[in-house]
């Protein structure tokens, strides 16, 4: 039970789990729609990676000091996930969207060439995950919700 004793732990994993659950009410009153299962998934808002990094950095920085190694490298490991979620994965998602309306376009196609009596190959592939990465602004909302849970859970160690 030694891990329930390790704050900086405990602080990441409690950050993340406020943030996926806050995804469910966030979602439900950007889109209308009830998904229960948007707290299983990675984007939309708020960036679960990103509070998950910044609660771990913070929680480090206030346990071990902001001038310990540790902090360095969970500051570093926070701003290289937190680029990566809105620069590299939010492209990977618009051009999954692009990809998937694509596909939409050629199996159209291929309906259309269907119906002049030419038998082409059947082309079905399953729609990509749209949702992949996230906005600057859901990256920052889930920075500062890491960064509160942090300093919140430092009152109970």
């Amino acid at each position: 039970m030694e891990l329930l004793f390790n704050y900086p732990l405990v602080t990441a994993i409690i950050a993340v789990s406020i943030t996926q659950l806050l995804k469910l009410p966030i979602n439900y009153v950007i889109n209308r729609r009830f998904e229960p299962l948007i707290i299983f998934s990675n984007g939309g808002m708020p960036s679960s990676h990103s509070s998950l990094t910044a609660a771990l950095a913070t929680a480090i920085g206030i346990h071990y000091g902001v001038g310990s190694p540790l902090f360095a490298i969970a500051i570093i490991f926070a701003l290289v996930t937190m680029w990566d979620a809105a620069g590299i994965r939010y492209q990977a998602s618009k051009h999954a969207q692009l990809l998937n309306l694509l596909i939409k376009d050629f199996q159209l196609l291929i309906e259309q060439i269907k119906y002049r009596s030419i038998s082409p190959t059947e082309f079905s592939a399953p729609p990509l995950k749209e949702i992949l990465g996230h906005k600057p602004l859901e990256v920052m909302v889930g920075m500062v919700l890491g960064i509160i849970v942090a300093f919140i859970v430092a009152l109970f160690y």
